[in-house]
């Protein structure tokens, strides 16, 4: 698979949508139906008067979402923002300290000025709660939730752990539960006409060639095995505690042990680690329990650093690549591992942003026009593989060039020197280096260590441990390092020619073509100074 077979199937793909755009009508899944003749309603006179009930708040997408309504609709009737806190003080605390004392948030604060207290103590209301637990979401103020079952229009879901090896019991609970528990609430509240829910693209497994954007089906494994249950996955993670509890494990071993046993189910079914199938059971269990819910489901690849707004390259935490580029820059990676041929599926958070509220606006339209108990799930790609390609090898580039020019400065005071790497293109090849560079010399130091009747004992288990946790961690990435797959956008295209035909959409305000970015320019202009800035310690 390379750049040229990937622009003939999007030009295949495009004409396609064209030729179909001009037939009777341009469907989104299902009989939810957006009209050719029919233009977008505009985002912001949808967002207008609107409330809307956001989880996961503190999250890295979460904050560009709740800052770009605040900033560009102010005249949003509410935003209900769910974070995990013990009580309303603690949730008004992590909200400002977390979420609103953000570098994110200064355009708005100078957009505002003195205004911004009143604007935000009238909008926002924080609230204090846990997806994972089923009553209420965990809410425990009666009050609090009744009037959110009155009001509440659209549910948000965006709160998961996204950590490829999470303990199983915490991201079973958060990811798989806890999106079972939103759909419970959303369905309690009388004005709810949807529920948009943040998956991810990586659900699809390690599958190559175009994968398309169909649902998760309740039980279907991806590697054909039977005897995928959510219910005994639940009891799996019980009798392993129990086990475990009993044989007075270390809270330690408790952790590392559920950490195993997520990855170990997630592969006995296809899924390359704990967080894709999880994230893949949540959707399945949506897409059997929404009942008459209207749900649509939006599936980033890897996001990265914003594009444009509020402001080029902000970004929070170590994003999957970006781990790359901060042991490159500061000198302690000594090869990539990855397929220089392989398509890199990357997209600035706030192109995802801009999808979910067009996305939302779309889709509550067409949900206002479709006859009752007609609502399907519609699945939204949000990536760039097809639309606008780069290869993995672009990305070590970047890292050479910007890293020569712009050194680190290390803790001596000295820049970090970089230069080019070797790549490995298989894992066998990693391991084999590996094994020459890292592991005979450890066995050598372990002889020594024994010689000297363990005088070396800690310098031989800090390094036996740094090196398994690399070869660790090399296991866990691997599918994405070799990623063979593309992720057709169909249903994004539809909104974008719908956006670009019609003049009521704000197309300079909610922007998410993916071909509208120059990744050279992208990369060395601004996600990498961003990272600099924003991530790099």
């Amino acid at each position: 698979m390379n750049c040229y077979w990937a622009s003939s199937l999007e030009l295949s793909r495009r004409l396609s949508c064209f030729l179909g755009s001009l037939s009777l009508s341009l469907s989104l899944p299902s009989c939810l139906s957006l009209s050719s003749s029919m233009e977008l309603p505009s985002i912001l006179q949808f967002l207008e008067n609107r409330t809307i009930l956001v989880t996961g708040a503190t999250g890295f997408l979460a904050k560009i979402f709740v800052e770009k309504i605040l900033r560009a609709q102010p005249n949003v009737k509410k935003l209900y923002l769910l974070l995990r806190a013990a009580d309303a003080k603690s949730a008004s605390q992590r909200l400002q300290n977390e979420v609103i004392a953000e570098d994110l948030f200064r355009v708005l604060r100078e957009k505002m000025g003195e205004n911004l207290s009143s604007l935000l103590a009238e909008k926002v209301t924080p609230v204090a709660g846990d997806i994972s637990t089923d009553k209420n979401l965990g809410v425990k103020d009666l009050n609090l939730v009744e009037e959110m079952w009155r009001e509440v229009d659209i549910v948000v879901n965006m709160a998961a752990t996204t950590n490829f090896d999470e303990r199983y019991d915490v991201a079973l609970h958060l990811n798989t539960l806890g999106a079972k528990h939103v759909l419970d609430f959303s369905k309690k509240c009388a004005k709810t006409k949807m529920l948009l829910h943040v998956s991810t693209a990586y659900v699809s497994g390690e599958r190559g060639g175009l994968i398309l954007e169909k649902p998760c089906r309740m039980g279907e494994a991806l590697n054909g095995a039977p005897g995928l249950d959510i219910d005994m996955e639940k009891k799996v993670v019980e009798a392993r505690l129990s086990e475990l509890r009993q044989i007075g494990a270390t809270e330690g071993e408790i952790t590392m042990a559920m950490k195993d046993l997520g990855i170990q189910r997630a592969r006995k079914y296809g899924w390359p680690n704990t967080y894709v199938f999880t994230k893949a059971m949540g959707e399945m269990l949506l897409g059997d329990l929404k009942g008459n819910l209207p749900l649509v489901i939006i599936r980033p690849t890897i996001i990265t650093s914003t594009f444009k707004e509020p402001f080029p390259g902000w970004i929070e935490g170590v994003r999957t690549v970006d781990s790359l580029y901060i042991g490159y820059g500061k000198g302690k990676l000594t090869c990539f591992l990855g397929d220089p041929g392989s398509i890199i599926d990357v997209i600035p958070a706030d192109l995802v942003v801009n999808a979910m509220m067009a996305a939302m606006a779309a889709d509550y339209y067409a949900i206002n026009q479709a006859a009752a108990g007609d609502e399907e799930t519609i699945i939204y790609h949000v990536s760039s593989s097809v639309a606008n390609p780069i290869r993995f090898t672009k990305l070590q580039d970047y890292a050479f060039h910007y890293f020569t020019e712009h050194p680190w400065i290390g803790k001596d005071g000295k820049p970090v020197k970089v230069g080019k790497l070797p790549v490995f293109s298989s894992m066998d090849s990693f391991r084999r280096y590996m094994a020459f560079r890292y592991v005979l010399p450890l066995k050598g130091l372990q002889l020594i260590n024994m010689a000297f009747c363990q005088y070396f004992q800690k310098m031989y288990m800090d390094l036996h441990r740094k090196i398994n946790f690399v070869i660790q961690m090399a296991e866990i990435y691997q599918p994405y390092l070799f990623f063979k797959g593309m992720y057709d956008d169909i249903n994004m295209e539809k909104l974008q020619i719908l956006a670009r035909n019609g003049g009521n959409v704000e197309t300079d305000v909610f922007y998410f073509d993916p071909k509208i970015i120059n990744w050279d320019d992208y990369f060395m202009k601004t996600h990498i100074p961003g990272m600099v800035k924003y991530v790099f310690k």
